[in-house]
């Protein structure tokens, strides 16, 4: 069974804990990028707190305020940053590749190049991507800001025009959760 039809579910949102934004933070500043749409995200998010935080404009929506990740053009935004639904991962990174716009997104690395389709976009379009020396711990919600869903697998950030090199390497210090 693949892998993208097993998490289409009520269970394909999990939230980023704050340890795993901060290395992006710094490439973001590095790239001086001061417009940040984040398209998944609600007010809650840590990518909207944190970033706001450093002094980033932040853009945030999210399809349960009835705004549709697809029929954004990307224009209003220096770039574009979030932790897309697992589910639909490969149309995201289409349309952004589509848009052009520089882009951060933080993903689950197991399954990413295997199918045919995503393998090829991902052949023929320039990006970075950043491993982290740990796992990714994900929330099931904000409010009690514990991470509590320890993932089988690595998580990345697919990048395009973020990161000074092809691929880079940061470590997360996982007691700043």
């Amino acid at each position: 069974m693949k892998l993208d039809k097993v998490a289409n579910s009520k269970n394909d949102e999990f939230y980023t804990p704050r340890y795993a934004v901060e290395p992006i933070i710094k490439h973001l500043k590095i790239s001086g990028y001061k417009s940040i749409r984040c398209p998944f995200d609600t007010d809650k998010s840590n990518f909207v707190k944190m970033l706001r935080r450093e002094g980033f404009e932040v853009i945030n929506t999210h399809i349960d305020s009835g705004v549709d990740f697809f029929n954004l053009n990307f224009s209003d935004c220096d770039c574009v940053v979030s932790n897309p639904p697992y589910s639909i991962k490969g149309d995201v990174f289409k349309h952004l590749f589509n848009t052009g716009v520089p882009f951060a997104m933080l993903v689950g690395v197991v399954g990413l190049f295997e199918s045919q389709s995503r393998f090829e976009m991902f052949k023929d379009n320039p990006f970075e991507i950043m491993y982290m020396n740990r796992r990714v711990s994900y929330m099931k919600d904000y409010e009690s800001g514990r991470t509590e869903l320890n993932p089988p697998f690595s998580s990345v950030y697919l990048c395009r025009n973020v990161l000074y090199d092809r691929i880079v390497f940061e470590e997360l210090d996982k007691k700043n959760i």
